[in-house]
């Protein structure tokens, strides 16, 4: 999506405020000993009241109003009342929302406690792989740039980057162009334009960089049972730095 007017603006502006607010609240509420669906019926709620629906109901019929991915789940994980978050979880809370025809998206990870040193690292690096992706992203710029920049900084600090996930444009559908890798795709030509909306996305594996679809068909797993972790922006490229839509007071990205 490109912004065309004020009312584009401030549609993207709201639905990017309610999926930060709904990230926050389920990340604060999250605890040891909840499933992940009763974590999922809390962004739900808080959706419904702002007048928001779940994008990837919307868009895919997903069985979940958020996603929810646990440890070796690298996305895409199934709400449930059978999965329950452990103490010492790493735990990947993704929601993306729809207002009036406008869609945002967000995500992050967060640690349950008691923390491990290894998960407080692989957090951090990942923060910073998204805070040089939004450094980056400005008009003129390559998206392939940006994917090169993730992947070397994750490279440096023994991370890999999961390729077959990165970001996307957004705000008229969940998934739209360009692409913007978290790896140096050649064959990527895209170039970042003025007023263009889209997310950047970071994962960093602390294994291989491989994953699986599990067994319910929708949940993105490590192959090899290594964790990961992502935090995404929704943001518009605004000649400078671009507007984060998805920042929040407190917020956890």
């Amino acid at each position: 999506m490109i912004i065309e007017s004020e009312a584009d603006l401030r549609g993207m502006k709201r639905i990017g405020e309610i999926c930060g607010l709904t990230l926050k609240l389920m990340l604060d509420r999250a605890e040891a000993g909840m499933s992940t669906r009763d974590l999922d019926d809390i962004g739900r709620d808080f959706m419904l009241k702002m007048g928001a629906v779940s994008a990837p109901i919307q868009a895919y019929e997903f069985p979940g109003y958020t996603c929810i991915s646990l440890n070796d789940e690298a996305a895409h994980g199934v709400p449930r009342k059978d999965r329950f978050i452990r103490p010492g979880d790493l735990l990947n809370v993704d929601v993306s929302a729809v207002l009036e025809g406008y869609w945002g998206d967000t995500g992050a990870t967060i640690i349950v406690p008691p923390a491990r040193a290894d998960f407080v690292k692989l957090c951090q690096a990942t923060r910073n792989a998204l805070q040089l992706a939004i450094e980056l992203a400005r008009p003129g710029q390559r998206a392939r740039a940006i994917g090169r920049a993730v992947e070397k900084y994750a490279k440096r600090r023994g991370y890999r980057t999961l390729r077959e996930l990165g970001g996307h444009g957004v705000g008229r559908h969940i998934h739209e162009k360009p692409s913007i890798p978290n790896f140096h795709n050649r064959r990527n030509r895209d170039v970042l334009e003025d007023g263009m909306v889209l997310t950047l996305e970071p994962f960093l594996s602390a294994g291989r960089g491989r994953i699986k679809t599990a067994e319910d068909g929708w949940t993105l797993r490590t192959v090899d049972g290594s964790v990961t972790a992502q935090y995404e922006h929704t943001v518009i490229i605004n000649g400078g730095a671009p507007i984060l839509l998805t920042a929040v007071e407190g917020g956890y990205v």
